[in-house]
C-alpha cells in the first residue's frame, strides 16, 4: 500500500499565501527549523504508518512542490512521485483523482492536500481494511452547509455523499481521508472518468457516488472525538494552527 495527497489546489481564499504557492503549502507552524505546512502535516502522517512510497498530484504552482520534493523525501524519509494535473485551475478534483488511477491497484490511504489532521486518523482506517473502499468519517461534528455529507444504508455503507443535503438528514461528514484497496482500483476509476466527463466542475466524492450506483460498496470508519480542520479560508487556517500545536 502506498499514501496518496490530492495537492493540486490553488485555494484562492487563502490568499496572499497562496498567490505563491498551493493550498497544501501554506504553513502551520513556524518554527526556528522553518515553516511546516499542510503537505508536511500530510507526509508525516503518512510515514508514521509506515507508508514510504507517496504520490502527490499537483497542478497550481506546482513547480513549488517541485523545489521542495528532495527535502520532502530527506526530511519523512518517502519517495515521492509526483502526477501533474494541467487543469487544476479550471477542473475540479474528480479529475485530479483520476489522473493517478494507475497506482489504485497498489492500495492507497488517500488524503487532501488541504485537511489538517491526526496521525489517529490514519490509523483508524488501516486498523478497519477489508472494505474495497473506507471513508473516514466524523459521526460527531455539528453539521452545516458546507461539510461533505454522508448518509449510510441499513448496513452501515454509504448510499449518499454530498454536500447538497439537509445536514440534520446526514450521518456525519467525510473528512477527506480514504483508504482503497486494490480490488476496487479498475471500478473506481471507471466511476471518477464518468464524473468528470458528465461535468469537470464535480469532486471525487461525485465520483464515490458513481461507484456507490453502479453497484459499488463503500463502508465508513468513524473517527471519533477528534480535532481536524479543512483549510478552506483564513478562519480555517487559525484553527489548523491552533490544532497543530497539539500534534
Amino acid at each position: 500500500m502506498i499514501g496518496m495527497v490530492l495537492a493540486a489546489g490553488a485555494g484562492r481564499r487563502l490568499r496572499p499565501y497562496t498567490d505563491t504557492l498551493p493550498k497544501a503549502l501554506v504553513p502551520v507552524i513556524e518554527s526556528a527549523d522553518g515553516a511546516t505546512t499542510i503537505l508536511d502535516i500530510a507526509l508525516g502522517n503518512l510515514a508514521e504508518v509506515g507508508l514510504t512510497e507517496v504520490v502527490i498530484v499537483v497542478g497550481y504552482r506546482a513547480s513549488a512542490v517541485e523545489e521542495r520534493k528532495a527535502a520532502l523525501e530527506k526530511r519523512y524519509g518517502v519517495s515521492i512521485t509526483l502526477v501533474h494535473n494541467d487543469k487544476a485551475e479550471e477542473w475540479n478534483n474528480a479529475y485530479s483523482m483520476w489522473l493517478a488511477r494507475e497506482y489504485f491497484s497498489r492500495g492507497v490511504l488517500m488524503v487532501n492536500g488541504d485537511t489538517v489532521h491526526p496521525v489517529g486518523v490514519e490509523k483508524t482506517l488501516l486498523s478497519a481494511r477489508g472494505p474495497d473502499i473506507l471513508l473516514a468519517v466524523d459521526s460527531v461534528k455539528t453539521l452545516a452547509d458546507e461539510e461533505m455529507k454522508v448518509i449510510l444504508d441499513d448496513t452501515g455503507h454509504l448510499r449518499t455523499i454530498t454536500k447538497l443535503m439537509d445536514p440534520s438528514t446526514a450521518d456525519g461528514e467525510y473528512i477527506g481521508a480514504t483508504l482503497i484497496e486494490p480490488a476496487a482500483a479498475q471500478a473506481l476509476a471507471d466511476a471518477l472518468k464518468a464524473t468528470w466527463e458528465r461535468d469537470p466542475d464535480l469532486y471525487y466524492e461525485d465520483g464515490y457516488q458513481e461507484f456507490v450506483n453502479r453497484g459499488g460498496r463503500v463502508a465508513v470508519a468513524p473517527i471519533g472525538e477528534v480535532d481536524w480542520v479543512e483549510v478552506d479560508n483564513h478562519d480555517d487556517l487559525e484553527k489548523a494552527r491552533l490544532i497543530a500545536k497539539g500534534y
